[in-house]
């Protein structure tokens, strides 16, 4: 794979702000990544003016031009019927005809989802995505999913997503073994709902039990005690979402308290080094970029207010699950069931 050229299609109209946080974005994963063709999809006019104006660089690259755009009030009717030509529906159909490629997009997450379902199809043995992305916790990160892609599951689906967790970290960890964990009300085997007991029993009986710790609450998962947290989507959406609530509730005061008078300036200066390494921990731009993973093929969603460098990292994680192959590992991961 490594001597191979790897391709990304990138939807270059999708989230607020581009095409210019796409092409800077590519702009800045590509100081450090030079055998990688770049295929743009959108709307060709828009993104050479941009390219020129902003005077960005940017090499091996190509541009298919798309004339249709899928909009935040798209229904799933429309996505199907009416948006063959956007962006969005092209990038995965080259993706689906070219192997060694992934796909790229800040756009419409139930697009990207009902269009990468219909296009990619699923890995055999699959039966639902999953979003998945890493989750800072005090001892580096663990993985989470799924974080949005199914309201409701079964048993049988959430020791598939637990699965694809582990062949996902044995990528991102090669010499670590994870420890798995299902999200619940408490650790006690009789609490939660029952289809959370009953996926804990499938893990249990499954090879996977050397690795699954049961159930985790949701006040230990930045505990570091969990590598792989299991959910599903409603749940895990729920919880992402409270997270980065509550995380910019504590900035935003923080910021007051620190503004607030001449001696807290005074105080800030004397631990601005250590706020700065904590901001660095847990900046979201280095999460961005959540993997559609159980799809017959690499699909990465990055958030759509994403900056320019946090869509770097998205075009990063893409590049990453294509050279390590993370299709054939899961693939090769439910042959031991």
């Amino acid at each position: 794979m490594s001597s191979r050229q790897i391709s990304i299609a990138i939807d270059a109209m999708g989230g607020e702000s581009s095409p210019y946080k796409v092409l800077k974005g590519i702009e800045i994963f590509l100081k450090d990544r030079k055998n990688v063709e770049i295929i743009l999809f959108g709307k060709k006019e828009i993104i050479e003016t941009i390219i020129l104006n902003e005077k960005i660089k940017i090499t091996n690259f190509s541009i298919i031009d798309t004339n249709e755009n899928v909009t935040d009030v798209d229904d799933a009717n429309t996505i199907l019927r009416h948006r063959k030509n956007s962006s969005i529906y092209k990038a995965l159909e080259y993706v689906k005809q070219n192997q060694n490629s992934g796909f790229v997009s800040a756009g419409n997450t139930a697009a990207i989802m009902i269009l990468s379902r219909l296009i990619l199809g699923m890995i055999h043995g699959i039966d639902r995505p999953a979003i998945c992305s890493l989750v800072p916790n005090q001892k580096k990160y663990s993985l989470m999913l799924d974080l949005g892609a199914n309201v409701t599951v079964t048993p049988s689906n959430l020791l598939q997503f637990a699965l694809m967790g582990y062949s996902y970290f044995s990528i991102i960890e090669k010499n670590n073994k994870p420890k798995i964990g299902i999200l619940n009300i408490g650790t006690e085997n009789n609490k939660g709902l029952e289809f959370l007991q009953d996926a804990s029993d499938l893990i249990s009986k499954s090879f996977l039990n050397e690795f699954f710790i049961g159930f985790i609450e949701p006040n230990k998962i930045t505990s570091g005690d969990c590598d792989i947290i299991i959910s599903d989507g409603y749940t895990g959406n729920i919880m992402l979402k409270s997270a980065e609530g509550i995380s910019d509730f504590i900035t935003s005061k923080l910021r007051v308290i620190f503004t607030k008078s001449f001696t807290n300036k005074i105080a800030y200066k004397l631990i601005e080094n250590d706020l700065v390494k904590l901001k660095d921990e847990v900046n979201p731009e280095i999460y961005n970029g959540a993997t559609l993973i159980g799809l017959n093929g690499i699909a990465i969603k990055s958030h759509g207010s994403a900056s320019p460098l946090a869509f770097s990292y998205a075009i990063n994680q893409c590049y990453n699950s294509i050279l390590n192959k993370l299709n054939i590992k899961i693939i090769n991961t439910i042959k031991n069931i």
